[in-house]
């Protein structure tokens, strides 16, 4: 008798690389990950580990496309006997940077969905190509297998229009799908939700303001386990400063600079996008340099850290107010996960909101999710590791086994 298949690939692919896992949905185990980098040069490279035994594998030398990346991949997972034909494969699960309005829910693909992926492409050039060519390729090598798009903007689809809407002319914005769509959303749907069990509690019982702090950072207000606001836009570089994002910026400074500073309209994007937030204002965007550099008596890094605080702090006010009641404020990602100044500085003078920090317990690193708040404190501060392949995965393979509606 053959049995149900429950293994779930994870694609996550880049212009340039292929980041992938291999799960198990009986038990959500990690059979295999790994990552194929500087895809389309002669020094590409493929890191490969089993995670049931075995060990790190890494192989050197050109990788032409995307075909030529899944092909390796397909590779690696056979020689450690998972390849991408065992019928114990029940799916494979691709991120998607955006689905725009129409993608709510995680997707079976065909034709259909190919084709408004590839209308999206203009309001996420950088991704959804990408995306495009990881799916594509994925598709040739196995037509029989579910494909299955989980899209980073679907958990903000829940929305109010007066969050999502900017105020601008409603033909325009109409015409051109000029709103804010959010993303990190796979993040965002799985912090929230173990935050919640964290707390002994339903999602739909609690609201969280969820904090994903990487070197893309967002926020997001969850009420009842339902996105009603969150700080990145149209694109991803609104919101909160960011490793080399500027967030939140008046647009006027885009017209100043094209007219005095005679920036053409590409530079300004890269300025904004990969000249700009910490590494714009001190050199670095790794945390862990910053604070040796604040330990120093760097100012040029003090100003940045203050900079990065004090747009986190207007923020979980900002969506404390949206909420009206908060029962936990959930740091997440690279920074958010290990970061403990930055952490304890945004929490910092909240105390009557009912926010607070104990130094005990936020000086621990764990893997786990834990609180860091004292118990008096009415309003939870947790961390809550992030897990985006588990959560498609988890939604791919609810999908595909009929868990969920299609």
């Amino acid at each position: 008798m053959t049995s149900t298949p429950t293994r779930v690939l994870v694609l996550n692919s880049g212009s340039s690389s292929v980041k992938y896992q291999l799960l198990d949905m009986r038990d959500d185990s990690r059979l295999a990950q790994g990552l194929v980098e500087r895809i389309g040069e002669e020094t590409s490279r493929i890191v490969h580990t089993p995670l049931q035994g075995g060990e790190k594998r890494e192989k050197n030398g050109p990788i032409a496309d995307h075909a030529a990346a899944l092909k390796a991949v397909a590779e690696e997972l056979s020689a450690d006997g998972l390849g991408m034909d065992s019928p114990e494969l029940a799916a494979i699960g691709h991120r998607v940077v955006h689905g725009g309005l129409r993608f709510t829910e995680p997707t079976v693909i065909d034709d259909e969905v190919l084709a408004e992926i590839e209308r999206l492409v203009p309001v996420a050039p950088l991704h959804n190509p990408a995306n495009l060519m990881g799916i594509r390729t994925a598709m040739a090598m196995r037509p029989d297998l579910p494909q299955v798009a989980v899209f980073d903007t679907a958990f903000h689809t829940t929305m109010p229009e007066s969050a999502a809407r900017y105020a601008i002319d409603v033909e325009t914005a109409d015409a051109h799908r000029i709103r804010r769509y959010g993303f990190h959303g796979t993040s965002h749907a799985y912090v929230s939700r173990e935050t919640a069990r964290l707390l002994g509690k339903e999602p739909e019982e609690v609201n969280v303001i969820v904090l994903h702090l990487g070197n893309g950072a967002s926020a997001s207000a969850v009420r009842g386990g339902r996105c009603v606001d969150t700080s990145m836009g149209l694109t991803p570089l609104e919101g909160l400063v960011m490793g080399t994002r500027s967030g939140d910026i008046d647009p006027a400074v885009t017209f100043h600079l094209k007219r005095v500073a005679g920036m053409s309209t590409d530079e300004i994007d890269v300025l904004l996008n990969k000249k700009s937030g910490l590494v714009g204002l001190c050199g670095d965007n790794d945390m862990r340099e910053i604070r040796r550099r604040i330990d120093e008596g760097d100012e040029r890094a003090a100003l940045a850290f203050d900079i990065y605080v004090h747009r986190l702090k207007k923020y979980i006010g900002a969506y404390y107010a949206v909420l009206g009641r908060v029962d936990a404020v959930a740091f997440t990602a690279g920074v958010g996960e290990n970061a403990a100044p930055v952490r304890a500085a945004a929490i910092a003078g909240l105390e009557e909101l009912g926010l607070a920090v104990d130094a005990d317990l936020n000086a621990v690193r764990s893997d786990e999710a834990r609180v860091i708040s004292p118990v008096y404190a009415r309003v939870a501060v947790a961390v809550v590791p992030t897990d985006e392949e588990l959560e498609i995965a988890r939604q791919s393979y609810a999908l595909v086994s009929g868990e969920v509606n299609a």
